[in-house]
C-alpha cells in the first residue's frame, strides 16, 4: 500500500543526521552535566552547543535559552512563571487569543482559579487578532500577554513584531508560543521585542521530550520567574532536572539544520502544498480553504468540505495509508469542533467538515499526487453515501 504522512504539525520524523548526532550521548557521553568530573563535563559541553545552535536558530543569546520537554511544559513555565514572579509590573490581568494551542488555554484556566483575570481576544476569519483590540485590552494592571505565532491548525501566522510593539509600548510582558514558527519561518528575536518564546523540537525534526523557552536577557532585573519544578537548580534554576542530554543534543543539531535549510524547505514544501490544494479543490470540489494563503505558514492546510464529516473523511484516508488531522493532535480524541476554526467565525457544521494537513521535509510529489486523488475518491464515495440515505 502506497503512504503518505501529512501530520507534520503533530509531530515530524526525526531527521537522520540528528539521530547521528544523539547516538553518542547514549553510549560512551553517558555523564550527568552537572557532575565534575570528564563524563559530566563531556555532557555539558553537548549542552552548550545545542544551546548556541538553537540561539541562532531565534536570533538570541545562548545565555537567553532554556532547556524543557518541550512546548507545553516551556507554554506553562512562561505564563505561570510569570503569573507568579516575585516583581514586575501589573497586577493579576493577562491577555491572550481565542485560537491558542490547548497548553497555554488551559494554563490561563488554572490561573483564573487562582485568581487571576484573562481578557482573551477574538480573531478575523483569517484567524489574526484585533491590533486596536488588543491594544485597548493591555492595562497597567496586565502583567503578561500570550499569543501563538504559527497557528499549529491552520497555519495562521500572528502580526507578532507589531504586537509585541503595543504590549511593549503598554510595559506589559509578552510571551510567544512559536512552537509551529521554528524551522518554518525566519525568528529574530533582536527585532521582535518578545519577552518568552517556546520551542519544541519534535515539529522540526527533532526527538519528542525535548525543547526550549527563550528568556530574554536582562528580564531577571525586572522579575524572578517562578519555576514549575524545584530541585537541583538546573538551567538556571528555573528548570531543574537533570537534562535529557542526548534529546538536546538532536534538538540543538535540528536548530543548525532549520536554519540552513529553511527557505529551501519552506519553497518545495510550499509548492507541494499548493498543488495539493488545487488537486483536491478541482477535484472534489465544493472545498474552502480556513485562512489566507498569504498569511500562513506554507506547509499548512486546512480544507473545510461541504457535506462531508471531518472525522469520517480522516479514517477513510487512513485506510489507504494517508495521515492526517482534524484539528490539534492534542485533542484529537475530543468531539467538539475545534475551538480555532470557530474563532475564526466558521459554525459547528462547518467545523466539523474540516481537515488538516501539513507537509514538511520528507514530503514527496507522488505523496501529494497520491493523497489528493485518494483525498477526492473519498470524498465522492462520502457525499454519495449521505445522498443515498437521504
Amino acid at each position: 500500500m502506497k503512504k503518505a504522512y501529512l501530520d507534520y504539525n503533530a509531530t515530524t520524523p526525526v531527521d537522520p543526521r540528528v539521530l547521528e548526532a544523539m547516538m553518542p550521548y547514549f553510549k560512551d557521553g553517558f555523564g550527568n552535566p552537572s557532575s565534575i568530573h570528564a563524563f559530566g563535563s563531556a555532557a555539558r559541553a553537548a549542552l552548550d552547543e545545542a544551546r548556541e545552535r538553537v540561539a541562532a536558530l531565534l536570533g538570541a543569546g545562548a545565555r537567553e535559552i532554556l532547556f524543557t520537554s518541550g512546548g507545553s511544559e516551556g507554554n506553562n513555565l512562561a505564563i505561570k512563571g510569570a503569573a507568579f514572579a516575585e516583581g514586575g509590573r501589573g497586577g493579576k490581568h493577562m491577555v491572550t487569543t481565542r485560537v491558542e494551542h490547548d497548553s497555554t488555554l488551559e494554563a490561563f484556566v488554572f490561573l483564573e482559579s487562582r485568581g487571576f483575570t484573562v481578557t482573551y481576544l477574538g480573531v478575523d476569519g483569517n484567524g489574526l487578532v484585533d491590533l486596536d483590540e488588543l491594544r485597548e485590552s493591555v492595562t497597567a494592571e496586565t502583567r503578561l500577554v500570550s499569543v501563538i505565532y504559527a497557528n499549529n491548525e491552520t497555519g495562521a501566522v500572528m502580526p507578532v513584531e507589531r504586537i509585541a510593539g503595543i504590549v511593549k509600548e503598554k510595559g506589559a510582558l509578552l510571551h510567544v508560543d512559536a512552537v509551529q514558527a521554528a524551522g518554518k519561518i525566519e525568528i529574530d528575536l533582536k527585532r521582535i521585542e518578545a519577552d518568552l518564546v517556546s520551542i519544541s523540537s519534535h515539529k522540526f525534526y527533532g526527538p519528542k521530550g525535548a525543547g526550549a523557552l527563550y528568556v530574554r536577557d536582562g528580564l531577571a532585573r525586572r522579575l524572578t520567574l517562578a519555576p514549575l519544578i524545584h530541585g537541583g537548580g538546573q538551567e538556571r534554576g528555573l528548570r531543574s532536572g537533570t537534562e535529557n542530554v542526548p534529546a538536546v543534543a538532536g534538538l540543538g543539531k535540528a536548530a543548525e539544520l532549520a536554519l540552513g535549510e529553511l527557505a529551501p524547505d519552506r519553497e518545495r514544501v510550499g509548492r507541494l502544498r499548493d498543488e495539493l490544494l488545487a488537486r483536491i479543490s478541482s477535484g472534489a470540489g465544493g472545498v474552502t480553504l480556513n485562512g489566507q494563503p498569504d498569511g500562513m505558514v506554507r506547509n499548512t492546510l486546512n480544507l473545510s468540505f461541504e457535506g462531508v464529516n471531518g472525522g469520517s473523511l480522516a479514517m477513510a484516508l487512513d485506510l489507504e495509508g494517508i495521515a492526517v488531522s482534524t484539528g490539534s493532535a492534542c485533542s484529537e480524541g475530543n468531539v467538539d469542533p475545534s475551538h480555532v476554526l470557530l474563532a475564526m467565525g466558521l459554525t459547528r457544521k462547518e467545523a466539523h467538515s474540516s481537515v488538516r494537513f501539513s507537509l514538511g521535509r520528507f514530503t514527496t510529489r507522488e505523496e501529494i499526487e497520491h493523497a489528493a486523488a485518494a483525498v477526492v475518491s473519498a470524498v465522492k464515495r462520502i457525499r454519495g453515501l449521505k445522498g443515498a440515505g437521504s
